[in-house]
């Protein structure tokens, strides 16, 4: 008798509508899973076998194929064991097939026939949804996560003979509300804004990269506060719209990290320096998400940027355009999201005094080596440069530029309103407009037009880093409520793109 239930796979972030085919017949008693299964996936025989006999139901002893559909799809982890268990139920009559049809499940089965957490849940209650599956099987830890996605009927359940109830219809568990927000992990005393002093231009950089979602790039002597302002970043980032922090939550979910709740505060990832390329943006067996992806909607931030691997910085130039990456594993590719903030911090040279007279000892080869582990290339996708010098001790006694609330309450009114100017789009931040959007949605006075073309021609900038001085200029007018792009804009982004000391992109 032939049986079929219905499950996703994790293709990426991205679920994968799965059929799981179970055919019983007579034969030697064996057990067989085909469709291109990992370890994970061919083991799971053992425990649906185990978790069967324990939740006092009958192990059929004769011959069980099963297979997953599409074959050519890699399968990968123990979500599929509660699919495959219900498909050998139904396949030998202990209740009707009929009653999987319009019903997905999902989770991992014990031993016992406990129906265990399994990654993705959020991912899979979307291909539900996407696919237009009435009701959805999972977990009962999870439940209230899947039922984030609306338009479907969520059933927790927290072992192999609630998952049959449901399905039945003998005993439907109750629908779960939706998981609470997942509050930030703050100290008992949050970083501020008001505690960096005498760093007048850096604060403002920082404010004018997160009303427009710019990259940005400290540098500076050890000592001088790069690390302490990079850190109060999410301190003035807004939240999350309902559809960043389902999109966030569904990447941290697939990774495994995702412990319950909706995520509500902006990702901020802080790798150390010896990462991997795939650990940064994503790859492995089956591939994940990197630290890219995870800080998508968020910041990344990359302390001592001089000392990662070439290679690994390097491979973020895709996915800073593009707002993904693509890996291909296996004849088959995979797309993450890293729509993400990229803030960095450098030392000038390897001592990190360049600059400051005697107390640099470097020589001249020390400095060009060092200068060479960022590429020009690099550093043109960085919209702000910007210098962090030794304050006095003078302005180190003088009281805060600003407070993180205050910030926070400007870079809100700017992205109002460039949401409200890039609605229906697909952008939402000024460092997402493309070229096209750039000539129809900014509009520039005929001075600060004049200004960006004599920077051009002058050689200052690249036609890259022409378009990024204009969006940068198009967030300083929105910080100001204006509705056209000034010269003053204009000049200020200029003056925040500045020739950085280890040496700044050719045609900067």
């Amino acid at each position: 008798m032939l049986a079929r239930a219905t499950t996703f796979a994790i293709d990426g972030v991205e679920p994968r509508r799965i059929s799981v085919e179970v055919d019983i017949r007579p034969g030697l008693p064996s057990f067989t899973v085909v469709g291109l299964g990992d370890t994970a996936v061919r083991e799971s025989r053992e425990r649906v076998r185990a978790a069967i006999q324990n939740s006092g139901y009958e192990f059929p002893q004769r011959r069980i194929t099963a297979n997953l559909a599409p074959a050519s799809l890699r399968k990968a982890g123990p979500g599929f064991d509660a699919a495959l268990a219900l498909a050998v139920l139904a396949a030998s009559s202990q209740f009707d097939p009929g009653r999987l049809a319009g019903v997905a499940v999902y989770g991992e089965l014990s031993l016992g026939g406990a129906l265990r957490w399994a990654a993705g849940t959020l991912a899979v209650a979307e291909g539900a949804r996407r696919h237009r599956i009435p009701s959805l099987v999972v977990p009962a830890v999870q439940a209230r996560d899947a039922a984030l996605v609306d338009g479907i009927r969520v059933l927790g359940v927290s072992s192999l003979r609630e998952a049959v109830d449901a399905v039945t219809g003998r005993a439907i568990p109750p629908l779960p509300a939706a998981a609470a927000a997942r509050t930030p992990a703050y100290a008992a005393s949050p970083p501020d804004l008001a505690d960096v002093r005498g760093q007048a231009v850096p604060i403002q950089a920082m404010e004018i990269a997160a009303a427009g979602g710019h990259n940005l790039l400290l540098e500076g002597p050890p000592g001088t506060g790069k690390t302490m302002l990079a850190r109060r970043l999410p301190t003035i980032l807004p939240p999350m719209s309902r559809s960043e922090a389902i999109e966030v939550t569904r990447v941290h979910g697939v990774a495994g990290l995702h412990t319950g709740g909706l995520i509500t505060t902006r990702p901020f990832r802080a790798p150390h320096h010896t990462i991997s390329a795939a650990g940064l943006v994503g790859g492995g067996s089956p591939p994940r998400p990197g630290e890219a992806s995870l800080a998508h909607r968020g910041v990344l931030f990359l302390d001592e940027l001089s000392e990662f691997q070439r290679a690994a910085i390097e491979a973020l130039r895709q996915p800073l355009e593009d707002g993904r990456v693509t890996i291909v594993r296996g004849q088959r590719a995979l797309a993450f999201p890293t729509r993400f903030m990229l803030v960095a911090a450098t030392n000038p040279c390897p001592c990190g005094y360049a600059g400051a007279g005697e107390r640099c000892s470097c020589s001249e080869l020390d400095l060009k080596r060092y200068e060479r582990r960022l590429s020009g290339p690099l550093l043109d996708r960085m919209d702000l440069l910007v210098n962090v010098s030794r304050p006095s001790e003078q302005a180190l006694r003088e009281r805060p530029c600003t407070t993180s609330a205050a910030a926070r309450d400007r870079v809100a009114s700017a992205r109002e309103r460039q949401q409200r100017r890039l609605r229906g789009t697909g952008a939402t931040v000024n460092a997402e407009l493309d070229a096209g959007l750039l000539q129809s949605r900014v509009r520039i006075d005929e001075a600060a037009h004049a200004a960006l073309a004599s920077a051009y021609r002058s050689g200052r900038l690249s036609a890259r880093g022409r378009h990024r001085v204009l969006r940068v200029a198009r967030t300083v007018a929105d910080l100001e409520g204006r509705e056209r792009v000034s010269r003053e804009d204009v000049l200020v982004a200029l003056s925040l793109r500045q020739q950085i000391g280890m040496g700044s992109p050719e045609g900067l």
